[in-house]
């Protein structure tokens, strides 16, 4: 027997805030995090209509990013002083959690946090109050789920609180909240979303409740997310409901060690100075854990079906999970985010050198590994790590590799470019390639089209030389000719070629390679 659950009711669309006020009670209490609620005048309104529906209110504010245990100790202490009979929480996905984990510490204040994580192993809730979530980000999707994620902070430790007690009574979904977010808090939730969709979709629990609800997020994910990011409002609203969407669906499928590994990363390096934000370690994994699951042949299909949905293109399953992985990195590349922990500066955007050094990584691996493999979202994942497994999954976030997480070396090697736009934009003059990779990625046909003719000219197997260098710049000025005029970017053929030319000569003296007229060498 398998269980669906969600809230009870969930208001969405502009103004569902308003919803506050059919509430009925005698106290509310509205835990919130840094600020930007009250600067935006939504706290006033949340207050506001309370108070019209005849509650008495009073604030918890101050919830920070990663909120910690000790601040859910604090804020389980004021809710037994105020005994609120509905609990609002407001905001991103840290006040959400912090809030979810505050009531289970308020209706059993004996309980210790140990006891809060066992997996689905909390008591029966709602003997004092009912439960509101209200969503300002587009990605947690904790309005919706059965989780909360915690940290210890004296152990490095995010630690997931998974039951459905503590799934909210009410989720409140105003996409007017969400259009208040930062451009780069954009990029990491939506990656989140992304992520949460993908995992439950091949999690060994999915079933026929939650997979349309996946690939559904999938599908208005791949549509909006980046133009949400560019600034497109319409799009940052239709993000809102599709990460709901996908917060539905893991919900009650599960997860997978994208997840595991980005609570097991996030807070263990904060004694060098930064945090791994958790969309963001989401969107590194998530292609190296998509390519260490395809090895389980079910994954592979559903993987494949995935890509079939974002109509990616593909004649078999291998290519399909191939060019999903190619996909999602080229999202990482149009919202600024890094591939790899070895590029992840301590601001979260990509840069030569990380604040993370890969000595200190490689001496936490295992410490690391091992908390992942007893993660809570590890056992609904395809494919059951090893800790030896879970060590090579882990260390790839080191690399910038589809199977590293701290280089990108092996994909770069087997690509020479990370994605179609850049093949295009390496044989322009930067005034001309500026807005062809701002153009984010190719539409799918063109984008197997450039894939195509790049795979003939640049086969791993092939031996080249200055004059086939010379051949390829060519067809490759050529294709991209083509490609400019279709989209009304005029350019030189002929000092395209030379540009072409150029640029391959430097992509391979970068790779140690110095070609002269007569060196050979081999491509690998």
């Amino acid at each position: 027997m398998a269980r669906f659950t969600l809230p009870r009711d969930l208001y969405h669309g502009k103004g569902a805030l308003e919803a506050l006020k059919s509430f009925t009670g005698k106290k509310a209490m509205i835990c919130v995090g840094g600020g930007s609620m009250k600067r935006f005048g939504f706290l006033d309104r949340a207050v506001e209509y309370l108070k019209e529906a005849g509650m008495e209110v009073e604030l918890f504010e101050g919830i920070e990013p990663d909120p910690s245990v000790e601040t859910v100790m604090r804020g389980a202490e004021a809710m037994l002083k105020f005994e609120p009979d509905w609990i609002i929480a407001m905001g991103g996905g840290s006040p959400i959690d912090a809030a979810k984990a505050m009531w289970i510490k308020y209706e059993y204040p004996e309980i210790t946090f140990e006891e809060m994580c066992k997996v689905f192993g909390i008591p029966p809730l709602r003997r004092k109050a009912h439960f509101c979530a209200i969503s300002s980000t587009s990605g947690t999707a904790t309005e919706v789920t059965a989780f909360s994620i915690i940290t210890d902070y004296q152990k490095g430790i995010k630690y997931p609180i998974a039951d459905f007690e503590i799934t909210p009574d009410v989720a409140i979904v105003d996409p007017d909240l969400a259009e208040t977010m930062p451009k780069k808090l954009v990029a990491h939730t939506g990656m989140d979303a992304m992520t949460h969709a993908v995992e439950a979709y091949v999690s060994t629990a999915h079933c026929d409740y939650t997979d349309p609800l996946a690939i559904f997020a999938i599908r208005m994910i791949q549509g909006d997310l980046v133009d949400s990011y560019n600034g497109d409002m319409s799009k940052r609203d239709s993000m809102h409901n599709a990460q709901c969407l996908a917060g539905m669906a893991f919900s009650n499928a599960l997860l997978g060690i994208v997840h595991s590994m980005a609570h097991k990363t996030g807070a263990a390096f904060a004694d060098y100075g930064a945090h791994i934000i958790h969309g963001a370690a989401n969107a590194m994994y998530l292609p190296k854990v998509i390519a260490f699951n395809a090895k389980d042949s079910e994954a592979k299909k559903r993987y494949g079906v995935i890509a079939d949905e974002m109509k990616l293109g593909g004649a078999n399953d291998d290519e399909k999970v191939g060019l999903l992985i190619e996909y999602l990195r080229g999202m990482n590349d149009a919202l600024n985010i890094p591939h790899c922990i070895q590029h992840y500066g301590p601001d979260s955007y990509p840069t030569e050198q990380g604040f993370v050094p890969e000595e200190v990584f490689l001496e936490r691996l295992p410490e690391i590994a091992k908390n992942a493999i007893a993660d809570a979202c590890t056992g609904s994942n395809p494919r059951q790590p090893s800790q030896e497994e879970m060590e090579k999954a882990d260390a790839a976030s080191l690399h910038q590799s589809v199977t590293n997480t701290f280089k990108d070396e092996e994909y770069e090697q087997s690509r020479w470019l990370i994605h179609p736009n850049e093949y295009i934009a390496i044989s322009l003059p930067e005034s001309k390639a500026k807005p062809i990779r701002e153009y984010n990625y190719l539409g799918p046909r063109a984008r197997r089209a450039v894939k195509e003719m790049i795979t003939d000219l640049f086969k791993i197997d092939l031996w080249a030389s200055m004059k086939d260098i010379a051949d390829r710049s060519c067809k490759l000025s050529s294709l991209i000719s083509a490609w400019c005029e279709q989209h009304g970017i005029g350019i030189d053929y002929e000092d395209t070629v030379r540009q072409c030319f150029y640029r391959m000569r430097d992509q391979h003296a970068k790779k140690g390679i110095n070609l002269n007229s007569t060196t050979r060498f081999h491509k690998d």
